[in-house]
């Protein structure tokens, strides 16, 4: 899947960990991320987690999609920031899934703190 996300790729995001409903992902906030303040666009916060949620409810199998998502900024990123996002499954039931994606720099301080939401196709 990853091989085909050219979004993920333009931006730099690596898949760094992989494991059944687990998933760690990085990405480096560059110059052209940053917005009127000065701080790294929400959009692409957001855009980290969902690859990391991505990749960890996709980590079964079936393909599976994104049903709804949300996210909680804690602390801004600013260019030049590693932001790393781990995702962890906390209930698969019949298609659906719920997932929580951690974004934090390297030394552990939390960015975000995102929650997903997944369906199985058919």
């Amino acid at each position: 899947m990853m091989d085909a996300d050219t979004a993920s790729a333009a931006l730099g995001i690596e898949l760094m960990e992989l494991g059944e409903g687990r998933a760690v992902c990085r990405m480096t906030v560059t110059g052209q991320m940053i917005n009127g303040h000065d701080l790294c666009h929400g959009g692409y916060v957001f855009l980290l987690a969902d690859t990391a949620f991505a990749c960890a409810c996709n980590s079964h199998g079936p393909v599976t999609v994104a049903a709804g998502a949300e996210i909680t900024f804690v602390s801004p990123a600013r260019a030049g920031d590693e932001l790393v996002a781990a995702a962890a499954e906390r209930t698969r039931y019949g298609r659906s899934g719920i997932y929580d994606i951690t974004v934090s720099r390297p030394n552990g301080q939390v960015v975000a703190e995102f929650r997903g939401r997944s369906r199985e196709l058919t």
